[in-house]
């Protein structure tokens, strides 16, 4: 059989898989092969090779290869696992990514340096021992069946809500799985990863998509770690720990009581904070930053309510207000406009006019005109007096770069994020990237007419902007707010769906649509009327009572 490989014509058996291909095109890539890529259509390397089309590879080093890397790796770890004490496992939960490693926890078992040593070399075993994935097809009841066996049951509670036939199936050397997303041909290519006993649980630590063959020494980040576990504690407070859990409450009838819970455990973190900055006394500003699609805007009106209501007075100001002027703006290595970077921000006005507010003075604040590139004055002036306090919103707000002028003292920073809540079952994540990305599709679709696919098309430009300028200062924020609703992708489903079903097969932006919609087909849809009008996902799904 003759097929096309990177515009090469090559001949093979016809039952040859893209795994012997892949071994003959390997140094043609930078980084270990793990996907094959058949037009838009992403492939198993086990697969057999057919021929009519031109074939590409997927290495370790992008987003899908990455992602397959990690599902590889925690297969690989559960299969330890249960070899080692499978009798005393209740259950294993992947819960949450802190940095380049994954959190875990494992019911029925007290985590000693004993165990991670003895699951770690039975990982490296598997992994000398070169064992291919294999994947088979199962009807959906069967499916549930074996995952009662395993006593994964957050994993058949979700295939009660399967529409599908039949469950695909992964098997190592015996231990059976579901997985949401593609595995690599073999555990040869895992070799890259450490776990370390951690808060009661484990980590694997594994590589990032930029250095796929280097595990970096973990980096305690423990405010965002106590975030999360905040949040793991609230979505089992109200018994909905994963997506399956969720549908049982929406099938039942029971969303408006989650709803109104999950916003009132918001709105009790954002009295909390109020307080917190009222207490300090000496606060004067209050600095929010998050990556994209957090709902920075809401929080920051709804903050305000809070501190309206004991007593202070808040004025927000946007740092976007304080660009430079277009010319001066500094370009990227592509050419084009860099309006991330902290040199696109003027610095020096930004701290004259604070400096001034501080110190008591009359200070007009600019407004952006960001179709002349350029700042303007309208009129609108602030002075700060005894309990005013300026709320400022800006990607830079964490880093005290922006502020230099500043005392210390005066500022709150705030760290805000959609730091997911729930889990597809046990051993699926749902990635936080991954709803901060159908948020934002969302939102740019009904506000800017913006297609899915040019959200999708531009999403590593404004996460390359996320790694440099605003997850390296997340740890120095006072506090950190989770923007995640436990409920929320069950509103944003059909929004989400029915743009990214408008974009064409034949582009390049359809394989990332083509694995959010598998995603978003886990959940029950819930209706957008039964949303407060002050929730933050007003800010995406529109009809909220804040001017944004």
């Amino acid at each position: 059989m003759i097929i096309s490989v990177d515009g090469k014509k090559v001949e093979y058996d016809d039952n040859s898989t893209y795994y012997d291909v892949a071994k003959d095109f390997k140094d043609d890539y930078q980084h270990d092969i793990i996907l094959a890529k058949r037009g838009s259509k992403l492939i198993e390397l086990n697969k057999k090779i057919s021929d009519g089309y031109d074939v590409t590879f997927v290495d370790t080093g992008s987003d899908a290869g990455h992602r397959t890397y990690v599902r590889g790796m925690i297969l690989l770890m559960l299969k330890s696992f249960y070899d080692n004490y499978r009798n005393d496992i209740k259950d294993i939960y992947v819960r949450y990514s802190i940095g380049d490693s994954l959190y875990c926890e494992v019911d029925g078992l007290e985590i000693t340096d004993e165990i991670i040593e003895d699951v770690k070399e039975g990982m490296r075993k598997l992994v000398r021992l070169d064992i291919k994935f294999e994947k088979f097809s199962i009807p959906t009841d069967k499916a549930r069946k074996l995952f009662d066996s395993y006593k994964m049951y957050e994993k058949k509670k979700l295939f009660k809500y399967r529409r599908v036939s039949s469950a695909n199936i992964y098997e190592l050397a015996g231990f059976q799985d579901y997985f949401y997303g593609y595995m690599p041909a073999s555990t040869g290519i895992l070799n890259y990863f450490d776990l370390q006993k951690y808060n009661g649980g484990f980590l694997i630590n594994m590589p990032n998509r930029r250095k796929p063959e280097v595990v970096q020494n973990f980096v305690p980040r423990e405010k965002l770690f106590n975030t999360l576990k905040e949040s793991t504690e609230w979505s089992n407070l109200m018994g909905v720990g994963t997506v399956g859990a969720l549908n049982d409450v929406i099938s039942a009838g029971k969303i408006n009581d989650l709803i109104l819970v999950s916003e009132a455990l918001q709105e009790k973190k954002l009295a909390e904070i109020a307080s917190q900055i009222k207490e300090r006394g000496n606060v004067k500003f209050v600095m929010i930053a998050g990556p994209s699609s957090s709902g920075k805007t809401t929080f920051s009106h709804r903050l305000s309510v809070q501190l309206k209501t004991i007593g202070l007075k808040p004025h927000p100001i946007g740092v976007d207000n304080y660009f430079k002027e277009r010319f001066e703006t500094p370009v990227d290595e592509k050419g084009n406009y860099d309006f991330e970077c902290l040199e696109a921000v003027d610095t020096k006005l930004f701290n004259e006019h604070m400096t001034k507010l501080l110190n008591g003075e009359k200070v007009e604040i600019p407004r952006f005109d960001f179709i002349k590139g350029q700042k303007k004055y309208d009129g609108h002036f602030i002075q700060l007096e005894e309990n005013d306090v300026l709320v400022i919103e800006g990607i830079h707000c964490l880093n005290d770069q922006l502020s230099y002028s500043l005392p210390k003292e005066s500022k709150f920073k705030i760290y805000i994020s959609d730091l997911t809540q729930i889990n597809v079952d046990e051993h699926n994540r749902i990635s936080t990237t991954d709803g901060r990305l159908i948020r934002r599709m969302v939102r740019d679709n009904r506000t800017r007419g913006i297609s899915a696919k040019d959200t999708i098309k531009r999403w590593p430009s404004v996460r390359k902007g996320e790694d440099l300028y605003i997850f390296p200062y997340q740890e120095d924020a006072d506090v950190m707010f989770n923007s995640s609703l436990v409920y929320e992708m069950a509103v944003l489903k059909p929004y989400a769906e029915a743009v990214l079903f408008g974009i064409p097969k034949d582009r390049p932006e359809y394989t990332e649509a083509k694995r959010l919609l598998k995603f978003l087909d886990y959940f029950l849809t819930v209706n957008s009327e039964y949303i407060p009008k002050n929730s933050l996902l007003r800010e995406f799904v529109g009809g909220g009572i804040f001017e944004l």
